[in-house]
């Protein structure tokens, strides 16, 4: 008879595992919820909740990594305007699209739109919006007043 290694106590196989997870939903045993990463709180980061974007960031060398999720329905002139008491957003994005879309558009009327997964470069002066029904996560860089200056991004949007 060949040499079958027996599983340690309290590991499971995965079909194992499988099999009693459908044990368990028959006896009426509610399942745990999967935690979803992209909302899930992020370890070691202050989290402020600002005109109803969740934003966490925590230092990286001398700039930070932020993460900002935009609520479904959200528009920066309706949720972050009165906040921030400018007519426009003043401040440059540099990221990652990680969910969800967004359009932003600028004072000449030009827009642009960026569905994840995408690297977004979005210069100050602009209106934005989450399009759809799914809430946007953004994965930034920045460098609070000076991520224009330090990252070599345009101060304003020009064409071309």
């Amino acid at each position: 008879m060949a040499d079958r290694k027996k599983p340690r106590k309290g590991i499971r196989r995965p079909a194992r595992a499988a099999k009693v997870a459908r044990r368990r939903a028959a006896a009426g045993r509610p399942r745990a919820a999967p935690v979803n990463v992209l909302f899930a709180a992020v370890k070691g980061a202050e989290r402020k909740d600002l005109g109803h974007v969740r934003l966490e960031f925590a230092r990286a060398g001398a700039g930070r990594v932020k993460r900002a999720i935009y609520p479904a329905g959200f528009r920066w002139s309706v949720d972050m305007k009165p906040v921030a008491g400018t007519d426009l957003c003043m401040h440059a994005h540099l990221g990652f699209l990680v969910s969800g879309a967004i359009r932003v558009e600028y004072a000449d009327g030009c827009a642009d739109e960026y569905a994840a997964p995408q690297v977004v470069a979005i210069e100050p002066g602009h209106d934005g919006s989450v399009v759809g029904a799914e809430p946007a996560v953004l994965v930034e860089l920045d460098f609070e007043g000076d991520t224009v200056g330090r990252l070599g991004m345009r101060g304003a949007h020009v064409h071309g």
